[in-house]
Order: structure tokens, then sequence, then C-alpha cells
């Protein structure tokens, strides 16, 4: 039974589903600190952001050659790319932020614009099928098994997404000695 005192959480937004409103990622329980980076709001810090995100999914464990790596870092080349592309304020640059739980990995990608927020797939026409741009919260809907955005505050917005997996690699505990 939930006390009175239990956070609320919104809905969760299915695999697939679109977020029409604003929604917050729901509580996460961390195997370890969340990694945390900047990068310029350039197509440069979006191709970073792609490859840090490998190799701190390397450094957890995951290795590069799994699903659960290349879902989590297409969805973090999307997220990256959108934030560099329609989040972009000349001078701020974008975080990116995962954590790991024992059955997801969390994306956050936090931009400068909150007065722009991401069209979802379902709910806004298709690009045309010669169009090269268009399509990047299609994959993330498709990839991910639940996304979502929020406004934090006046200055930030937040697109996040969270990908299921099995932590069969045999990642140490916090705290253990893995060897």
């Amino acid at each position: 039974m939930k006390s009175e005192n239990s956070p609320r959480t919104a809905p969760v937004v299915a695999a697939g589903a679109a977020p029409a409103a604003p929604l917050p990622p729901p509580p996460l329980e961390p195997l370890y600190p969340p990694s945390r980076l900047r990068f310029s709001s350039s197509h440069r810090g979006a191709r970073l952001a792609r490859l840090l995100t490998g190799q701190q999914l390397d450094d957890w464990g995951i290795a590069r050659a799994t699903s659960t790596a290349a879902v989590v870092t297409a969805v973090v080349a999307e997220l990256a790319a959108n934030a560099v592309t329609h989040g972009r304020t000349v001078g701020r640059d974008f975080e990116v932020r995962l954590a790991l739980a024992r059955t997801t990995v969390r994306v956050e990608v936090i931009d400068t614009r909150p007065d722009r927020f991401p069209r979802a797939p379902g709910l806004t026409p298709p690009p045309p099928p010669d169009s090269t741009g268009g399509r990047g919260l299609l994959l993330v809907a498709a990839y991910a098994d639940r996304w979502g955005w929020v406004v934090r505050d006046a200055y930030t917005k937040t697109v996040w997404a969270e990908v299921d997996h099995s932590l069969d690699v045999g990642l140490p505990l916090p705290g253990s000695y893995g060897g």
C-alpha cells in the first residue's frame, strides 16, 4: 500500500507511443552515479556525444557489440542531433545524461530551447518520402521502450528515453570488486 507521502509519477509512454504533453521520466534507481557531459551545440558536439555514449556503456559493462549499446547509441545520436538542430541557443551547450539501472538505461538530453517542443510521431504528418530529415523521433519512438520530454525551468528542456535491457553481462555491484 502506498503512503500518502509517496512521490507521484506520471504515466509512462510505451514503445512506439507518442507523448502529447510534457512527461517527466519515471523514478530510477541507478547502479552507478549517472554520467553527465556537456557538449557544444554543434554537429561535432552531437558526434562526440554519440561516441562518448559508447565509451560510457562499455565502462559499465555493456559491450559496444550488443543490441542494447547499439540502440542506446542510436537514441543518443538522434536526440543530440535534435538538440543541435532544434534546441540550440547561440553560445550555450547541450547536456547528455546517462543512467544505468538493473533493467534500464536512461538517456536525457537537455537543450536550451524550452519553447520548442518535440513533435510527437503519429500526432503530426510524416515528412515527405524524399525529405532528408524529420524522422529522428520516429526512430527514438521505435527504438526506446519509453520516451518523453519535460520543461523543468525557464531555460532548458529535457528529452528523455529509456531502453530496457538485461544485465546478464556480469557487472559487479556498486561497492564490490569485480575481479
